[in-house]
């Protein structure tokens, strides 16, 4: 039962996810072509409450399940690896009108075309996987 309590936080996000519209094709298209300021509160929100989450562990130097310290790598200062990789992700989120949280949420809701969205996102981690080391990182 080890597992329950991360069963229940993702029950949990799924709700936050659907009742802040989060999950909305139409919510995602009105932040795509800046019409609307909701997903963009939404977003910001998270970014803001990531960086407060960051800064407490750091600062309390809270520990893993395992009771390891949870210790955070610097990234990469390599900026073209960032805006092509977010450039693709971003047309993939504008075309399917989901990111990876929302795509499960949507199946949740009975919108069984995201099976198609979770089988391509998976089948391009996978490709990524495969290819990496060829790519210039």
């Amino acid at each position: 039962m080890k597992g329950l309590k991360f069963i229940i936080a993702g029950i949990l996000f799924g709700v936050i996810m659907s009742k802040s519209e989060a999950i909305s094709w139409y919510r995602i298209q009105e932040m795509f072509r800046f019409q609307s300021f909701h997903m963009y509160g939404i977003i910001g929100t998270a970014v803001i409450i990531g960086t407060v989450a960051v800064f407490l562990i750091k600062k309390f130097k809270i520990k893993d399940t395992e009771g390891n310290q949870i210790v955070f790598q610097d990234k990469q200062k390599s900026w073209p690896r960032y805006i092509i990789g977010g450039s693709i992700f971003g047309l993939g989120w504008a075309l399917t009108g989901a990111c990876p949280g929302p795509m499960f949420v949507n199946i949740g809701y009975g919108y069984w075309s995201m099976l198609i969205v979770i089988f391509g996102s998976l089948l391009g981690t996978y490709l990524y996987g495969v290819i990496k080391d060829k790519l210039p990182h």
